[in-house]
C-alpha cells in the first residue's frame, strides 16, 4: 500500500470513529391489542349490525336528508378539514420534491478588482501583450447547475413517509368531521321536531285549562263557588303559558344552532313530523372492526405511524451523507471570449459528510422523536378506550330507554284508557264536561312523558351510531 493510500484509509478510519454516537434508544410504547375492544356481556340490542353509510337515511325523513346534504356541502368547518388536507399533501410533495435530481440554470456578471498582494496578484497588472488588462475584470458565467442527495440510509424516504402519515391522519380527521356534523344535524333536527310535538302538547293542556277556568269563574259569578278554585285554574293556565313561551324559543335556538352548523345564511322551512322509531344496532364483535370504523381512531393510528417514521429519520441522521453536486456551463473573465469553446467548465463535486461532534443535538432529535412518539402511542391508546367506552355508555343506555319505553307506553294505554272511559260518562250524562276536559290532562302528561324517553332515545341512537363510526371505512384512507 502506498503512503498516500494508507494516509486516506487512516482519516477515513478516523472520521469514522469520531462520528457521533447514538445513545441507547428506548423501545417505543406498546399499542393497545385488540383483544381489548369488547363490550360486556349484558349489553344488547335487539338489532345487530354496524352503521350504513349514509345512516340517516334510515330514520325516512327528507327534511333530515336536505339539512344533513346541505350541511356536509356547505359547512365551514368541513371547508377548514378539506383544506388541512390540501395542505398536509402539499407537503408531502414538497419534501418528495426534495429526494429527486435538482437542477438550476444560472448566470451571473462579476465586476472585480483582482488584489496586487493575493493569489491572483499578476492580473492586478496591466499586461496587454500577456492577456492582463487589470486590475478590474468583469467574470460572465452561464451554465446549469446540478444536485442530488443519495439516501443511502433512507432518512429521506423515512421523512416522506412520515409526510404521508400526517396527510392519512388529516384525511381520516376529515371523515371524523363529516360525521360529528351529521350526527350534530340529526340530533338538532330531532330535538326540534321534539320541541314541536311537545308544543302541541302543552297547547292542549292550555285548552283544557282555559276551559277549567273559564268554568270555575262562571260559577264564582253567579256564587255558586269561592273565588279560591278560580285563581288556583288561572296559576295552572299561567304556568302552562311560560311553558308554551319556553318551547317556542327553544324551537327558535335549535333553528339557530342549525343554522351555524349547516353554515347556511337561510335553512330551509322545517315542518313539524312525527318522531321516527328507526332502532340502532350493536354488532357482535367490535375488535379489528372498531379500529376500522372510527375515523378518530384512524388519524390517531395515522399519526403513530408518521411518528415512528420520523424516529427513523432521527436514526438515519447519525449515519454519512452523499451528495453529488455538478455544473456545466462557460465562465471567463472577458465577456468577448464567454461563448467560445476554451470556456467551458465542468465539474463534478461528489460530497460525503459524516456527523463527528455535534454537541449531542442529534441525539436531542432522536430522543424527542422518541418522547412524541410515545406520546401519540398513549393518546392512542386512550382514544381506542374512550371509543369503546362511548359505544358502551351508549348501548346501555339505550337499552335502558327501550325498557322504559315499554312501560311508560303501558302508562299511555292506561291513562288513555280512564280518559276514554270519563269521556264516555260525559257522553252518556254520567258526569259534567269539566270532569271529561280534567280526565284528558293525566293521559296528556303520560304522552309528554313517552316524548321525552323518544326523543332522548333518538339522542342516544344517532350517539350511538356516532361511537360505531357512522358509515366510515378505512379503506377510504388516503394511501402511500
Amino acid at each position: 500500500m502506498s503512503k498516500t493510500s494508507l494516509f486516506v484509509a487512516i482519516c477515513l478510519v478516523g472520521l469514522l470513529s469520531g462520528c457521533a454516537l447514538m445513545h441507547r434508544d428506548s423501545p417505543p410504547q406498546t399499542r393497545i391489542s385488540p383483544d381489548q375492544i369488547h363490550l360486556a356481556g349484558d349489553i344488547h340490542l335487539a338489532r345487530d349490525g354496524w352503521p350504513d353509510a349514509q345512516w340517516w337515511k334510515r330514520y325516512g325523513d327528507p327534511q333530515l336528508d336536505a339539512l344533513i346534504e346541505l350541511a356536509l356541502q356547505d359547512s365551514p368547518t368541513i371547508a377548514g378539514a378539506q383544506a388541512r388536507v390540501a395542505q398536509s399533501g402539499s407537503q408531502v410533495d414538497l419534501i418528495k420534491a426534495g429526494s429527486g435530481l435538482q437542477v438550476s440554470a444560472l448566470g451571473f456578471l462579476n465586476r472585480e478588482r483582482a488584489s496586487g498582494n493575493g493569489f491572483l496578484a499578476p492580473y492586478s497588472l496591466d499586461l496587454p501583450k500577456l492577456g492582463l488588462n487589470g486590475p478590474w475584470y468583469t467574470e460572465g458565467t452561464v451554465g446549469l447547475f446540478a444536485g442530488l442527495n443519495i439516501d443511502l440510509w433512507g432518512r429521506q424516504r423515512a421523512l416522506v413517509e412520515a409526510a404521508i402519515g400526517a396527510r392519512n391522519a388529516r384525511v381520516a380527521e376529515a371523515a371524523a368531521v363529516e360525521l360529528g356534523i351529521a350526527a350534530d344535524v340529526a340530533q338538532l333536527y330531532f330535538s326540534m321536531q321534539t320541541s314541536y310535538r311537545l308544543l302541541d302538547l302543552l297547547q292542549q293542556t292550555h285548552e283544557v285549562l282555559a276551559f277549567a277556568a273559564e268554568a270555575h269563574q262562571g260559577k264564582a259569578g253567579t256564587g255558586l263557588e269561592a273565588l279560591v278554585p278560580v285563581r288556583g285554574a288561572r296559576g295552572q293556565l299561567l304556568g302552562v303559558e311560560r311553558q308554551i313561551a319556553a318551547a317556542k324559543g327553544q324551537i327558535v335556538q335549535t333553528r339557530e344552532m342549525l343554522r351555524a352548523v349547516t353554515g347556511a345564511s337561510e335553512l330551509p322551512e322545517i315542518r313539524p313530523v312525527g318522531l321516527p322509531q328507526a332502532a340502532a344496532g350493536l354488532p357482535d364483535q367490535l375488535a379489528y372492526g372498531l379500529l376500522a370504523r372510527r375515523p378518530d381512531l384512524q388519524a390517531m393510528r395515522w399519526y403513530v405511524e408518521a411518528s415512528l417514521s420520523e424516529i427513523d429519520a432521527a436514526k438515519a441522521a447519525f449515519y454519512p451523507s452523499l451528495d453529488i453536486k455538478a455544473f456545466f456551463g462557460l465562465d471567463t473573465i472577458q465577456l468577448s471570449k464567454l461563448f467560445r469553446s476554451a470556456s467551458q467548465q465542468i465539474n463534478l463535486i461528489p460530497g460525503l459528510y459524516l456527523p463527528i461532534f455535534d454537541g449531542g443535538r442529534l441525539n436531542a432529535n432522536l430522543h424527542q422523536a422518541r418522547a412524541g412518539s410515545n406520546v401519540m402511542i398513549d393518546q392512542y391508546n386512550q382514544a381506542v378506550l374512550n371509543a369503546v367506552r362511548d359505544v358502551a355508555v351508549s348501548g346501555s343506555r339505550l337499552q335502558t330507554l327501550d325498557e322504559e319505553r315499554q312501560l311508560q307506553g303501558e302508562k299511555v294505554a292506561a291513562a288513555r284508557f280512564a280518559q276514554e272511559a270519563a269521556d264516555a260518562a260525559y257522553q252518556r250524562g254520567l258526569s259534567s264536561r269539566v270532569s271529561a276536559e280534567q280526565a284528558r290532562l293525566p293521559l296528556i302528561a303520560e304522552q309528554t312523558a313517552l316524548l321525552l324517553v323518544d326523543g332522548e332515545r333518538l339522542n342516544q341512537n344517532i350517539a350511538l351510531t356516532k361511537a360505531l363510526g357512522g358509515g366510515y371505512q378505512v379503506a377510504e384512507t388516503a394511501q402511500k
